[in-house]
């Protein structure tokens, strides 16, 4: 079901984000190799998930360049950008289910939207994409019914329905209790091991960080552009910029640009 042509490397040049003339990042340049996990880190209103947005699409950059495989993401023609796009898949941190559909109904809604399988082969894969994800037996639970947890791996079974290449999770360890973040940490890993999956994660869970990504960029939301690359792991322990040291392990900030981690995040 994956677009043939559709490559899991990212190449991102010279991006820079922004909403109107409110400039969110600027001049981000890194490489995301082929069945890596890597981290989108930094404090609240850096924007982080504004890059992500133009990553998977929902964001026009305005400046800078995308590469997904070969091709120029964000040059495409609308039509061939759909079709890059069904090679990805995305988990929301609210998981994003359709509360008027089962799990399986969720599960299945994009195999009925973008392709042209039968109702009995669909039936079969929501099946396969349920039990990957340790729910085979909640195909017909309503959402509502499920834990958080539970409805963060909904979520990305159904972010796994079209086979993707790539996978963007957005905080997907938020608002869960430390087991079921190891769980779905350890889920992503063994997706990442398994089907040589690319992998990039907004987060700032720092034992999910440490635990399972092997590289990342470091956004700082002072002087609004990347201020640090390289894995979380070696970021806490070597990295010498006092903002990056201070957020990977857990200090004081070495003063109060980023405002203090207050909640009006730009994303």
């Amino acid at each position: 079901m994956n677009t043939p042509s559709l490559g899991s490397k990212l190449d991102v040049e010279g991006l820079s984000i922004g909403f109107g003339e409110v400039i969110v990042q600027h001049d981000l340049s890194f490489k995301i190799e082929t069945g890596s996990i890597f981290a989108i880190m930094g404090g609240s209103g850096c924007g982080k998930s504004s890059l992500l947005k133009a990553m998977i699409g929902l964001l026009r950059p305005s400046a800078g360049v995308i590469h997904v495989g070969t091709e120029d993401y964000w040059a495409a023609s609308d039509e061939r950008r759909a079709e890059i796009g069904q090679g990805f898949g995305v988990l929301f941190q609210s998981g994003a289910l359709w509360s008027s559909m089962t799990v399986a109904e969720n599960v299945a809604l994009p195999m009925r939207m973008l392709t042209t399988l039968d109702d009995a082969s669909i039936i079969a894969l929501v099946r396969i994409k349920l039990f990957l994800v340790g729910l085979g037996a909640a195909g017909n639970v309503m959402p509502a019914d499920l834990s958080g947890g539970m409805r963060k791996r909904a979520g990305l079974a159904r972010a796994l329905a079209l086979d993707p290449k790539i996978l963007f999770f957005d905080e997907p360890s938020a608002g869960l209790d430390p087991i079921a973040a190891k769980r779905l940490d350890d889920l992503i890993r063994e997706l990442r091991d398994g089907f040589g999956t690319t992998v990039v994660m907004v987060s700032h869970e720092l034992p999910s960080l440490f635990d399972i990504c092997d590289d990342g960029i470091f956004l700082d939301a002072a002087t609004k552009t990347a201020i640090a690359h390289g894995a979380p792991r070696k970021l806490r322990d070597e990295c010498d910029n006092p903002t990056v040291h201070a957020f990977m392990n857990r200090e004081r900030p070495p003063d109060d640009r980023n405002g203090g981690g207050d909640d009006h995040d730009i994303r």
